[in-house]
């Protein structure tokens, strides 16, 4: 007998590849503030949203408008976002800033993670109160990557919300200490994305 009576024949049933590989998805990072937004885009390619005190409440307009712009374009799979503090009671105007650009995705359909400082920076750095200037040589350790005109490093801190979502997905961009990784599983992760993705219906 070549099989079991009932059961597909050996070699009958295939199992499926993983849908996308880590390059292939689309993973969008954001550090959200009023007067300059850091976005990684899913290809790497980082930049910020820079607005100007004169322009008032207009400037959550811009930052709304960008961010469509950039979720049309790039339609990603999965955006990070960096959270307010733990313990943040008055978030203030960047709080009015994360209500415009989750209404974005939640209009795109885009999943979203969120990430607070300091779950961030452990995984980065493995330590919760690393300075910009740590955050920006770890990057270039990681990946050699540097990020110009970037002195407040939201640009940095985009990148590495992008990077922590591939590692969420299991599709990590690079090398890092499975205990850094690890701090990921503090982060807010939208319910049951990894799972769907793996099984390729996100």
């Amino acid at each position: 007998m070549t099989g079991v009576p009932g059961l597909p024949a050996p070699g009958s049933v295939r199992v499926a590849e993983p849908p996308l590989v880590g390059a292939a998805l689309r993973v969008l990072g954001l550090d959200l503030s009023l007067q300059s937004t850091g976005l990684c885009l899913p290809d790497g390619t980082t930049f910020r949203i820079k607005t100007r005190q004169r322009d008032g409440d207009r400037r959550l307009c811009i930052i709304r408008d960008r961010v469509r712009e950039v979720l049309a374009e790039h339609r990603p799979h999965l955006a990070v976002v960096e959270d307010l503090p733990t313990h943040a009671m008055s978030a203030g105007i960047t709080g009015h800033v994360h209500g415009v650009v989750k209404a974005e995705l939640v209009d795109a359909d885009v999943p979203y993670g969120l990430v607070v400082p300091a779950t961030l920076k452990s995984y980065a750095c493995d330590h919760g109160s690393a300075d910009k200037a740590r955050m920006a040589a770890a990057a270039h350790l990681a990946a050699g990557v540097t990020f110009a005109d970037d002195k407040g490093g939201d640009q940095c801190d985009a990148w590495w919300l992008r990077a922590a979502g591939h590692d969420w997905c299991g599709l990590p961009l690079f090398s890092l200490p499975a205990a850094q990784r690890d701090r990921l599983t503090k982060a807010k992760w939208p319910d049951a994305y990894r799972q769907r993705y793996v099984m390729g219906v996100s």
